[in-house]
């Protein structure tokens, strides 16, 4: 390679592959031509990594043959102020020091080698990439045709097997140099246990873009999110971990920028590093890193964790139509699996156009190091992995041994935080719920379904409920694992919301520009006579009590119950199922709610104080479902209408619709933090999904025990009434939940119950 040493920088003056001509640039301050003396530096840490004598930048590219260094200046990031090529290399990256340069350079890189995208290997220098290693990118994409490999303006199928010549930097947002120093002030992790996490999914801009309780300019960022006011709203609600929608920098897909629209909801990464930038309240370059963290440190102090959505099963670059950002120019054949054979398509089990390629050893590296760097650095408290199936993938199936897991199961760090999977992708043999090992707990979807399908009044669906509302074990005991497992839920940001489940049969997307058929259409919804907003009272009446019933049930079962945003307060997106691109009110929590909203807010945080103050309600491990001793009876009992046990016919029956439950906290089995055995209360739950009211007679021994009613979401209250005596007849309405309380005796509870008299005096 040849080149001229022009002050220490190294210039090249040949033309490189692809027929670049580089020249030296005409506008540095001599402060800069001074300090830009290139060393050889070091191919570890990969990324850009500041200290006080400069900055070295790593790069790995296993095809390439000759990369660049391109830096920015902030104030002027469309014109390009100086490259340097980077001469060494060790162990396939490439890596360069250049003193004196501090963080808030902007950067990027040109990557030279053959371009073949018959056989996958797409390199053309005219593209500048982003470092899959940047902490942070500033801004979003302006788009132009030049952002793609190859002519966009040629019609023909065949176009990107054609090389575009025009330079992408204009239009390409860059990568970022960060100072990573940051005053943690004694940070302490909630390192609450997954038994007693309530998780709530929110959308950092959606949460708080309406907020009248916060500044103007912090709505719908990070910092806004760290507002007093937002962070009180969940401590008072009760939950204990917030888990965001994805923050991985993202981009807005062209598609939906020519219609006006953006991508929303995030799912669409390119920097697995970077907080999307778009979120910071401070637009200074590299700021929103500490913007982030200053979140993640007002949350723990708080005592509420802070999980991640995380997309590493595929980026924004698409399929070989899609556009040149980052891994299709440093490596395309490395970073993306490629159909075996036909290596100019790519393998898409995610419905997005590519799959990152985890069985490359690199590939794997850069997630596991994107994993651990927001645990160290950024002092995140879990992830949720999106399509992870996509990433247990094998050559094909969907493995539990897959390097994948293996390897994070043996990380000191990633190991012990929560890892959450959505076990399935759209590939064969991509439903895996019940089938990730130890160590991971699931989105629960056969939970949501058959939740949704008994309060619909499905016939059949008591037998599974069962399993549902005691933690799933017909999914997850076999293999070791316990009831927090299963991540229960009714609705996620992807589907109906609450209110719009009981309100919608059909979906109503329009507004999405894709004439109704995107988002899914088999919801297991009713609308409870009517479709969409109504003035009859009855139905609205009926509505709000499904919508308690959804949350009675959820809070009720054993497991991790996930709330999703503005479900609290009946919020609606109007029927559509599919806000991806919804970057508005219609996505937004809205902060000013009426007596109704209010009240079911109210409801929502007293079961959640129930809950959480109540270890029958959250256990550890599965209920054996036997008698544990002689002197101490079975830890659940299945209730029938007449009180009694009831039988094997019981579950075979299509037109059960109402079941009993006992929870014997005496047989709780459970120990505390010194050993010691622990006694809860005994509780009898109700439910009754027929549209008829169903007589019902309290079990137990009429001489000993009496029961209180805690919870009726009929009415809508916590009603806290005369106690009853077991074996009397009550009323449980149709379309129900009723929890009883056993009153206490000295021997029901290792402790007060303090939380009792809070309940006592909340009247929704």
């Amino acid at each position: 390679m040849r080149g001229c040493v022009l002050h220490g920088r190294m210039i090249n003056t040949q033309a490189p592959p692809g027929g670049a001509t580089v020249t030296p640039p005409e506008h540095l301050s001599p402060q800069l031509l001074n300090s830009l003396i290139p060393w050889p530096g070091r191919p570890y840490p990969l990324g850009a990594s500041y200290s006080q004598k400069g900055t070295n930048f790593s790069i790995f590219s296993e095809n390439a043959t000759v990369i660049e260094l391109c830096l920015f200046y902030p104030d002027s990031p469309r014109e390009e102020a100086i490259r340097f090529t980077m001469i060494e290399r060790t162990d396939q990256v490439y890596h360069i020091f250049l003193p004196g340069i501090r963080p808030g350079m902007l950067y990027g890189y040109r990557v030279y080698g053959e371009w073949d995208p018959v056989h996958g290997q797409l390199f053309n220098p005219n593209m500048l990439l982003l470092d899959p290693y940047a902490k942070a990118i500033d801004g979003p994409i302006d788009w132009s045709p030049a952002m793609f490999g190859y002519p966009l303006s040629d019609l023909s199928k065949t176009r990107y097997l054609s090389m575009e010549e025009s330079d992408s930097a204009p239009f390409a947002n860059k990568s970022v140099i960060v100072d990573p120093g940051f005053n943690w002030d004694g940070d302490l992790l909630p390192e609450t246990p997954m038994h007693e996490t309530i998780i709530y999914e929110l959308h950092v801009k959606g949460m708080t873009a309406l907020c009248d309780r916060i500044p103007e300019a912090l709505r719908g960022t990070y910092a806004g999110l760290a507002c007093p006011e937002v962070i009180a709203y969940f401590v008072d609600l009760g939950v204990t971990a917030i888990e965001l929608m994805p923050v991985h920098h993202f981009v807005h897909d062209q598609i939906l920028v020519d219609r006006g629209l953006r991508n929303f909801w995030g799912y669409n990464s390119l920097g697995f590093f970077a907080p999307h930038s778009e979120y910071a309240a401070d637009k200074e370059p590299g700021h929103q890193v500490k913007e982030f963290k200053q979140m993640v440190k007002a949350y723990h102090a708080a005592g509420l964790e802070v999980i991640l959505d995380v997309v590493y099963n595929h980026t924004a670059e698409g399929n070989h139509y899609g556009p040149t950002l980052s891994f299709k120019g440093i490596d395309n054949q490395a970073y993306y699996r490629l159909v075996e054979g036909n290596e100019q398509f790519y393998m898409d089990y995610t419905g997005t156009g590519n799959t990152l390629n985890m069985l490359h050893p690199r590939v794997l590296q850069l997630v596991m190091d994107s994993l651990r760097y927001w645990v160290t650095e950024m002092h995140v408290d879990g992830f949720r992995f999106d399509l992870a199936s996509a990433l247990a993938r094998g050559l094909f199936e969907v493995g539990k041994l897959s390097t994948f897991l293996d390897t994070i199961h043996q990380d000191p760090i990633i190991s012990q935080v929560k890892l959450i999977a959505e076990p399935w992708d759209v590939g064969p043999g991509g439903y895996q719920v019940g089938n990730f090992p130890v160590l991971w707990s699931e989105w629960n979807g056969k939970y949501r379904d058959n939740v949704r399908q008994y309060w619909r009044g499905d016939d059949g669906k008591l037998p599974e409920l069962a399993y549902r509302l005691t933690g799933s074990s017909d999914l997850y005991e076999a293999g070791g694992r316990q009831p927090w497992s299963s991540i229960n839920f009714v609705t996620a940001h992807d589907g109906f919301t609450m209110r719009d489940l009981v309100s919608y049969n059909a979906k109503r997307n329009g507004a999405n520009g894709e004439n109704n058929n995107d988002g899914e259409s088999h919801n297991e919804s009713w609308n409870c006579g009517i479709e969409g907003p109504t003035e009859n009272a009855e139905v609205n009446a009926l509505r709000l009590q499904q919508q308690r019933n959804f949350f009675a049930t959820l809070l009720l079962s054993q497991g991790v119950p996930m709330i999703t945003y503005g479900d609290e307060v009946g919020r609606t997106q109007l029927g559509n199922n599919n806000v991806y691109c919804q970057d508005n009110e219609l996505a937004y929590f809205k902060w000013n709610w009426t007596p109704e909203q209010v009240g079911l807010r109210t409801f929502v945080k007293t079961l959640i104080e129930v809950r959480r103050n109540n270890l029958v309600l959250h256990r550890r491990r599965f209920f054996s479902g036997r008698t544990v001793s002689s002197d101490k009876r079975s830890d659940i009992y299945w209730i029938g209408a007449d009180g009694r046990e009831v039988g094997d016919n019981f579950w075979t029956d299509p037109d059960s619709r109402v079941l009993g439950i006992v929870l014997n906290g005496e047989a709780l089995a459970e120990m505390n933090e010194r050993g010691m055995p622990i006694k809860d209360d005994i509780w009898f739950l109700g439910f009754n999904s027929h549209w008829e009211d169903a007589e019902f007679t309290l079990p137990g021994n009429p001489e000993v025990t009496a029961w209180r009613c805690v919870v009726d979401t009929s009415r809508g209250l916590f009603p806290q009434e005369v106690p009853v005596p077991a074996q009397e007849t009550f009323t449980l309405s149709s379309r129900s939940v009723v929890a009883f309380l056993r009153e206490r005796v000295p021997s029901s509870r290792t402790e007060g119950r303090p939380w009792l008299e809070q309940v006592k005096s909340t009247k929704p």
